[in-house]
């Protein structure tokens, strides 16, 4: 007895998915390329501290206002600035993930962000 599989489109459907794919890593190229150029900035203290940061995770600038600073409290602005820092290269973190997950349709692709 022989087996009949029934025609999917085979061939036809393979090149679908690779144009697909090809698409979809283009878009994530470009789209990794715009996420790097962007900057993102956080403050804390109040305004106190502003810290910008670029998609790479590299520090732009970094603002300190007069009036914090204490000789007797440097550990306070040290806070400060840690805790902009770390808001800033998690707002590009997040920003990048989101973006990349609309493009992917969630799915976790390893190495990508």
């Amino acid at each position: 007895m022989k087996v009949r599989i029934p025609n999917s489109g085979g061939a036809g459907n393979m090149n679908q998915m690779l144009k697909q794919a090809q698409k979809m890593q283009a878009d994530m190229a470009t789209l990794q390329e715009d996420l790097e150029n962007r900057e993102y900035t956080a403050v804390s203290g109040g305004g106190m501290v502003e810290v910008t940061v670029d998609g790479k995770h590299n520090i732009k600038s970094l603002k300190i206002n007069p009036e914090i600073i204490d000789p007797d409290d440097v550990e306070m602005i040290e806070d400060l600035v840690t805790v902009a820092v770390n808001e800033a290269i998690g707002n590009a973190a997040k920003t990048a993930e989101e973006e990349m997950g609309a493009i992917t349709g969630g799915l976790n692709l390893p190495g990508m962000f």
